[in-house]
């Protein structure tokens, strides 16, 4: 019986029955990027950043052995060294904003907030950037004390390597859309340096696809003693803050409140982790960042573009933030023996996956329109995407669903109607497919018509 019913897709797919093999086989390419991440050289950066002593944004830059200044050339140096590697395929710059105390209560004095960024340019849409992110600095106890030891292993030396990681297994790969890696700082001051990219993105008319910022991805044990080394978690806001007063009128009676591009992100990175990491157990959590605190995709967010966090499930606070110590036989500190470098393989793999994904895929369609009210059947149009595509798919779930639950593939169209799905009862949603299979992230709509 299942080999009859393979036959018979096969058939009715050549025939065009809307199976449409071609855009939905899996990419093989992406299990070869899993498999060349190595837990060796993330092991390798890790305990290099860490031997800085601290990286606190305000620390010695002059020094080659210690402090932010000497981290951040290393890091310039590593992106040069793997831009050699591949014919010059990266475009590596400093990008720095100047910082004083008036700019908030964490600034100890003057300093230039100094970010590493290394552009791998898309071969089609060279302006559309996706961007994995890193955190450069680390800090003691004391957000203040810029001389005590902060070696930051986990916090976040593990991004940074991941980083850099994926950047070296990225760049023998060509994209249709640019990648970015980045390392940010300022971090621990109060997200300077995500702030000082997102602003410099804005003004340089960057089409940014979305960025995956990675603080914390190498340890499985929690400070309540869970360890887990499959878990991890993708936050992400519900909605932009740059909404309308329209665009939040239109979601009271139309829906969407948990539908902005940064949570249709997160979903789609949970879908790849679903499909070519099913070992891993990707966990949205339906936060902009965990209860109160924040995180470098923030600043992001907070100029419209899409942006999410990807961490460790079970955090240790124990190695967060702490002078280096040991009280009532608790050790205190974010020093490497914290880190577990598989996890962290694992983290940058998730990462490398959905970057490779998103800048294979076309863009997104624009000006997405719903219909159907009063009616038994569903009304979808779009604009068409310019460039090479298989068509487009439709998404819908029950409103109660965090994830997309059914999809149609419809061919190239620019409309379609599902009959006998009642718009009342559904949320929808549609993606561009690439005829090498890949999907662009998937829009909420914007509009409805009649």
């Amino acid at each position: 019986m299942n080999l009859f019913l393979k036959k018979l897709c096969v058939l009715l797919s050549i025939i065009g029955l809307g199976f449409q093999a071609d855009a939905q086989d899996t990419d093989m390419r992406l299990y070869e990027i899993i498999e060349n991440v190595s837990a060796d050289s993330i092991e390798h950066d890790i305990r290099k950043l860490a031997g800085f002593g601290t990286r606190n944004t305000f620390s010695d830059t002059v020094s080659d052995t210690r402090g932010i200044g000497a981290a951040r050339r290393w890091i310039k140096s590593e992106f040069d060294n793997i831009s050699s590697n591949c014919g010059d395929c990266l475009e590596i710059f400093y990008q720095k904003d100047y910082v004083t105390p008036e700019d908030g209560k964490r600034i100890p004095k003057e300093a230039w907030v100094v970010n590493v960024v290394a552009i791998q340019k898309g071969k089609k849409y060279p302006n559309r950037y996706v961007i994995m992110s890193g955190d450069i600095d680390s800090r003691a106890s004391n957000t203040m004390d810029f001389t005590t030891d902060a070696p930051g292993a986990n916090d976040n030396a593990s991004g940074m390597a991941g980083t850099m990681e994926a950047a070296r297994v990225l760049s023998k790969y060509q994209f249709d859309s640019s990648i970015i890696y980045v390392g940010l700082s300022g971090e621990e001051q109060g997200l300077f340096g995500g702030k000082g990219l997102a602003e410099y993105a804005k003004k340089n008319d960057w089409d940014i696809i979305g960025i995956l910022n990675n603080d914390m991805i190498g340890n499985i044990e929690g400070v309540d003693g869970v360890i887990d080394n499959r878990s991890f978690r993708i936050f992400s806001e519900p909605v932009p803050p740059t909404e309308t007063e329209r665009e939040r009128q239109m979601r009271r009676f139309y829906g969407g409140e948990v539908d902005g591009i940064s949570r249709q992100l997160a979903r789609y990175i949970h879908k790849n982790v679903e499909t070519y990491m099913p070992e891993m157990n990707p966990m949205m959590i339906y936060r902009l960042d965990r209860f109160g605190r924040g995180g470098h995709h923030r600043p992001f967010n907070d100029l419209g573009f899409a942006g999410v966090r990807i961490m460790e499930a079970h955090e240790n606070y124990n190695r967060q933030h702490q002078d280096i110590r040991t009280e009532d036989g608790i050790e205190y500190g974010d020093v490497v023996e914290g880190v577990n470098f598989n996890y962290a393989k694992k983290l940058t793999a998730v990462n490398a996956i959905n970057l490779a994904s998103l800048a294979w895929a076309p863009p997104a369609p624009e000006k997405v329109e719903i219909g159907g009210i009063v009616e038994p059947s569903t009304k979808l149009r779009w604009e068409p995407v310019k460039g090479d595509i298989a068509g487009y798919k439709i998404y819908w779930r029950d409103t109660t669903a965090p994830q997309w639950q059914y999809s149609r593939f419809v061919g190239d169209v620019t409309e379609f109607t599902l009959d006998g799905i009642v718009i009342d009862n559904y949320f929808f949603g549609v993606a561009a497919v690439g005829k090498n299979g890949h999907e662009s992230l998937v829009v909420f709509p914007s509009g409805t018509f009649r």
